[in-house]
């Protein structure tokens, strides 16, 4: 997917809000800096563009799932299908591992994400190694910096009060899962 069809995700995806549309502007437009800060990380991670989008999408989603940050969930599971997950893996991935619906390369990025969003937070050797082998030290860059900065949103919202606005409203959403 470039990052031209990436981009054009979050244009088709943000008008979707149905409700709650102010909540997170209107705290950060309270320091510009910030939003603008905001704004560029994310441009950064798109614009990456070595790993497949899907990986870091179900990446994302699965951080912000286990953060419980509902926000998260509702515009993660719609972004996600944009990249190309599946319904049956949005269902399937509070289980992931003794899911069919994912690969083992996609199995591998759950982890990480979990390995890095739940307490005490860590990446062994053997995870470690075991991604390394499978992706470039680029590609590996890119996941971390992906699940570390959903792990970055997903406490802010909560932190913020950022409700769900409803992107995902009749269609199959990821769960919080704490």
């Amino acid at each position: 997917m470039s990052v031209a069809r990436q981009l054009r995700s979050y244009f088709v995806v943000l008008p979707k809000a149905r409700r709650n549309r102010v909540d997170l502007p209107r705290w950060l437009m309270r320091r510009p800096q910030l939003l603008a800060a905001h704004a560029g990380y994310e441009v950064a991670l798109i614009s990456s563009a070595k790993t497949d989008p899907r990986l870091k999408a179900l990446a994302e989603l699965k951080a912000g799932a286990v953060i419980s940050c509902e926000y998260c969930t509702d515009i993660g599971s719609a972004l996600a299908r944009r990249a190309g997950v599946t319904d049956a893996q949005l269902r399937a991935l509070p289980a992931f591992r003794s899911s069919q619906e994912f690969s083992e390369t996609e199995k591998l990025v759950l982890e990480l994400a979990e390995a890095m969003t739940r307490f005490p937070t860590g990446i062994d050797a053997d995870l470690r190694g075991r991604l390394l082998s499978r992706f470039s030290r680029s590609q590996f860059v890119e996941l971390i910096s992906a699940v570390a900065w959903e792990n970055h949103r997903g406490r802010l919202y909560q932190a913020l009060g950022v409700r769900p606005s409803g992107f995902s409203d009749g269609m199959v959403c990821a769960v919080p899962e704490a």
